[in-house]
């Protein structure tokens, strides 16, 4: 593996906002849409959140006990530094075509995780991408940035 190519390990998403992701095994994109079944699907330009496994990892070296899906991260991915890709970036995997939409967010309330560690990632470290072409994805396939 480089830079360019990296291997999804967890596939999260939540039937309702505000309530914590959950692990499937696969997902189906909807272009233009999001992931099927996810609450923050829908037409806007933050329909699937991606987050890399190091800084997840990375934060649980520094002790805290986070579940994958804990950031609100849709796709967990290893071997991809997603901060470091520039906005319209597009990544592939299969049939799904997504583009790189925004760069972390603003943190408006902390979360559980911000008062159980004192600090969260997602605002730095995670990145939200429109889906250009749907398909399917599962745990284990690769993506592959474009």
């Amino acid at each position: 593996m480089d830079d360019k190519t990296g291997i999804i390990k967890a596939i999260c998403i939540s039937e309702k906002r505000g309530t914590a992701k959950t692990e499937v095994a696969k997902a189906r994109l909807i272009e233009d849409f999001g992931i099927e079944g996810d609450a923050h699907a829908g037409k806007w330009h933050r329909q699937v959140s991606l987050l890399s496994w190091e800084s997840v990892e990375a934060f649980r070296a520094r002790g805290a006990s986070v579940e994958n899906g804990a950031f609100g991260e849709n796709l967990l991915v290893a071997g991809i530094d997603f901060p470091s890709l520039p906005v319209g970036t597009r990544l592939s995997c299969g049939d799904v075509v997504l583009e790189i939409t925004q760069i972390g967010k603003e943190c408006h309330s902390h979360c559980e995780i911000y008062k159980q560690v004192g600090d969260c990632i997602m605002p730095r470290k995670g990145v939200f991408a429109v889906v250009k072409q749907g398909g399917t994805l599962a745990v284990g396939d690769v993506l592959v940035v474009n």
